[in-house]
């Protein structure tokens, strides 16, 4: 295979977005759609990714980072103009250069693929990437010959003639050129058509007439095409990717069960037997194990999961639970906390910045925060760390089999030590040695006799 360097057209406003941020930075599946078009160009195994930005292009600049070479269009004159612009980067390149739109997010490995092979059996100048729609309006039509079959010319929609338009096979907008062969030919572009634009379509006809082979490879999915223009279009290709991977981990041997209101996001693992129930939002580097039963209405993003948990009502982020695991509902699960095996947490409860260990119990009202929880601890309903004095956070370290009573507040830096109890209602500020029992809280007082019928028509006035 001859080398290959991508040229990801990324300048245009998208107006029908309506929105302050560069088109191809919107997201689908997570992650920006000219995000999503770089790394599938890279599993090519591409030898250079070249980006041409226009509106907004100091946002995407900014966000694929190294990732990528950049060129500008600073005038937006059409894909032809935009092309041209490589030319100082890519002009003595010799290759195949694979021309991409960084707003069709959709498109995959396989069907790159076999445009390029495509183009190499043929030692074709130039191949496009075409599909069949029923309804082609608005797409650039596939003119072939007739008797051979070979391609002419590709006809934009508010050029053709009523024969050209009801042709069903339609430009993709994505094509393989020889790179020795494209620069010439952008020379001879021309802006005389409804839109007044140098088309990079017009380069098809271009190379006929001069006696060049071009090939044509046609998608096996028409849905890989899609463009997104529109909100609701990017809603369309949202729904697409969302079956595309909700269909890949059923084959795997994940329970979905409802596809359509199940996101999962397309660098998420899931082990099998796994079952994921309704509203439930997989995102990020987030890894479920085996056998777990993940929802309703669970978001993770950036969570590693072991096996066998039940997890549902649940808001967790950037930590980890490991095994046969009891959470929810109502649980928020914060950054850099570790559930250890077995452990049980219940309604109402937060974690943050802490390690819980195996058998240990939040069951219900708990925060939980900047602590060090050991094995076998069994935390009160209403029970708090006090882990931030207005400046600095404190650390609070609960040892193995400890009992914190009900409605207890923590004061740290403070140890509650091994086999110790804390009494209901307690504020805690000191040590509590290991095995001992404290108790941090007014003594009771009772008024015997206190209420009277006097005391209700005080009340009363």
């Amino acid at each position: 295979m001859k080398p290959i360097t991508s040229l990801i057209l990324a300048a245009g406003k998208g107006t029908r977005m309506k929105s302050k941020l560069p088109k191809v930075l919107h997201k689908v599946g997570g992650k920006p759609m000219v995000e999503r078009v770089l790394n599938t160009v890279k599993e090519l195994g591409t030898e250079r990714n070249v980006v041409i930005v226009g509106f907004g292009g100091e946002a995407v600049r900014e966000y694929l980072g190294d990732t990528a070479e950049f060129v500008t269009q600073a005038e937006q004159n059409g894909t032809g103009h935009a092309v041209k612009q490589a030319k100082p980067l890519l002009g003595s390149y010799e290759g195949t250069i694979l021309l991409l739109c960084g707003d069709t997010p959709l498109v995959t490995k396989e069907s790159l693929e076999s445009l390029v092979q495509e183009h190499e059996a043929t030692g074709a100048a130039a191949t496009v990437l075409t599909a069949h729609l029923d309804n082609p309006t608005g797409y650039g039509r596939i003119i072939r010959d007739e008797a051979s079959g070979k391609v002419l010319r590709i006809v934009e929609q508010k050029d053709g003639s009523p024969e050209e338009l009801a042709v069903q096979e339609i430009n993709t907008g994505m094509y393989a050129f020889d790179s020795q062969k494209l620069w010439p030919c952008l020379e001879e572009l021309s802006d005389d058509n409804a839109q007044g634009e140098l088309y990079i379509t017009d380069v098809v006809s271009i190379l006929v007439n001069k006696g060049e082979r071009v090939s044509a490879s046609m998608l096996a999915h028409m849905e890989e095409s899609l463009g997104v223009n529109s909100r609701a279009q990017l809603a369309e290709a949202e729904r697409i990717l969302r079956e595309r991977t909700n269909r890949h981990w059923m084959d795997q041997g994940v329970t979905i069960i409802d596809p359509a209101n199940t996101y999962i996001g397309t660098d998420v693992t899931i082990g099998s037997d796994t079952v994921i129930y309704p509203g439930t939002i997989l995102e990020g580097k987030t890894v479920i194990g085996e056998a777990c039963e993940i929802g309703p209405h669970t978001r993770f993003t950036n969570v590693i999961v072991g096996d066998g948990n039940y997890i549902h009502f649940t808001y967790a982020h950037d930590c980890e639970v490991k095994n046969n695991t009891d959470i929810g509902p109502y649980v928020h699960l914060r950054p850099n906390t570790v559930i250890g095996d077995r452990v049980h947490i219940g309604n109402f409860v937060e974690v943050k910045n802490s390690n819980v260990g195996e058998g240990t119990k939040f069951p219900h009202l708990s925060y939980i925060g900047d602590s060090d929880v050991g094995s076998g601890v069994n935390i009160g309903c209403g029970t708090i760390t006090v882990n931030y004095d207005g400046k600095l956070k404190h650390r609070t370290i609960i040892e193995d089999d400890a009992f914190v009573g009900c409605n207890s507040n923590l004061v740290a830096p403070v140890t509650i030590g091994k086999g110790s109890y804390v009494g209901a209602g307690s504020t805690i500020t000191k040590p509590v040695p290991p095995k001992s029992l404290a108790v941090g809280r007014a003594r009771q007082i009772v008024k015997e006799n206190w209420v009277t019928e006097d005391t209700f028509k005080k009340k009363s006035k």
